[in-house]
């Protein structure tokens, strides 16, 4: 009888120390979690300041309006119907679409309880916060590429479908579980999902607006920023931002992954500004700060999608063709007399697609191929393409995309939101 009684209190203090792990161990990653939301929401502010800088200070405070709002606007999207709509639930696997009802409520266990163990290591509430901070920033990649010249009304209405729509729909196709899922196809962190989604919209919208009055009169005229401050700083919010954007995409707190992520991205980052520096140098023959700059956000972008499946070795190439890729892309758009002000295009889209086909190359699982990326990027791009070539159609008929030259010539600020940024200091 004493030895039943032993082992029936070892017993139940197996499965008491069993319950107190499990409950740290979903504490630890709940909080890590947590933070890297707070790291990701802390990039809207990054974005701002490097659209700002990258543009002229007559259109300051319509650059950051947008990046403002866009963030209330595209969170709150995601409680109605964005966060259902991408993770529909597995009725809807392997499917193009799913939806699984309007807002947003706490999963409860069989015993009626609050499900605690949500997605086996963070509860509902921390993950829905987490993936509607990615949302936002599918429409902040478009704001800095139509910057000085786009209607804010115009612009916003574009933003509510993107990331009320296309983004949730694209995501579901991989991330929820959709065919992209099923057919193989690896993005970690969004290097299609996010930044080429935002890329390719944001690519159709420039083409639709034309360039800015006085860039391409016969010959390509620069028109500069007026804070490089504000961009380095930028870059460096983005920059910090990155470790809760890739490393909070383990979805826990994994010591040897959540380190192996950021170690690859790091890396990636640093290399992607000294070889865009070293390509821009090349052909300039000067040091030129912002290519520096966007070169580390693309080797950042391009990483993204495999920063868990590639070696440190392989992030370096990755960053380093990044780097290269940002300069040739910012070249190229020029010649092409395509005005984006901030490079959003060779940042998100070229690394994008860049970023997920190399997990087809350097990817240590072998069940992910080249041929299943491409698959992907194809699908997502042709999607993106032709609802934005549709919806930028829809508004030019009807609201009209672009502010009025006067309008242009005078500066966002005032006629949009009859205000001054820098009441002394215009340019």
């Amino acid at each position: 009888m004493m030895t039943n009684l032993l082992i029936e209190t070892t017993t139940v203090t197996l499965e008491s120390l069993s319950e107190q792990v499990a409950a740290q161990t979903l504490t630890y990653n709940n909080i890590w979690m947590m933070l890297c939301t707070a790291f990701v929401f802390l990039m809207h502010l990054g974005f701002a300041t490097l659209e700002t800088g990258l543009t002229r200070s007559k259109n300051t405070i319509n650059i950051l309006f947008k990046n403002t709002i866009i963030v209330c606007i595209g969170v709150l999207l995601y409680a109605a119907w964005g966060f259902n709509l991408m993770y529909p639930g597995a009725d809807f696997a392997g499917q193009f679409f799913g939806f699984a009802g309007f807002g947003i409520s706490e999963p409860l266990t069989a015993e009626g309880t609050l499900d605690l163990a949500y997605n086996g290591g963070y509860t509902y509430w921390t993950d829905f916060l987490f993936q509607g901070m990615f949302a936002a920033t599918c429409a902040t990649i478009v704001s800095g590429a139509v910057a000085e010249r786009a209607k804010l009304g115009a612009f916003l209405v574009f933003s509510i479908i993107l990331v009320g729509i296309v983004y949730p729909i694209t995501g579901m196709w991989h991330w929820g579980g959709g065919f992209l899922k099923e057919m193989g196809f690896y993005d970690f962190a969004g290097s299609t999902l996010v930044h080429s989604v935002g890329g390719w919209a944001a690519l159709v919208y420039v083409l639709f607006l034309g360039a800015r009055i006085g860039k391409y009169n016969g010959v390509t005229k620069p028109i500069e920023g007026h804070s490089i401050p504000l961009v380095t700083i930028g870059v460096f919010l983005l920059w910090l931002g990155w470790f809760g954007f890739n490393g909070g995409s383990v979805l826990s707190a994994d010591p040897e992954l959540t380190s192996r992520v950021l170690v690859t991205t790091f890396l990636a980052a640093c290399i992607g500004g000294i070889s865009a520096i070293l390509t821009s140098y090349a052909y300039t023959k000067s040091l030129d700060v912002t290519m520096v700059l966007n070169g580390i956000l693309a080797g950042l972008v391009a990483v993204t999608a495999g920063a868990d499946v590639v070696s440190p070795l392989n992030a370096i190439i990755i960053g380093a063709v990044g780097g290269i890729l940002v300069v040739i892309g910012v070249i190229v758009i020029d010649k092409l007399k395509i005005d984006d002000p901030v490079g959003a295009v060779p940042v998100h889209l070229m690394n994008g697609i860049w970023g997920t086909l190399a997990v087809g190359i350097f990817s240590m699982n072998p069940d992910h191929s080249f041929m299943t990326q491409l698959i992907g990027v194809a699908s997502i791009g042709a999607f993106v393409v032709i609802v934005s070539t549709v919806v930028l159609f829809i508004i030019k008929l009807t609201m009209g995309l672009r502010i009025s030259a006067k309008e242009e010539m005078e500066g966002l600020d005032m006629h949009e939101h009859n205000m001054d940024a820098y009441p002394d200091f215009r340019n």
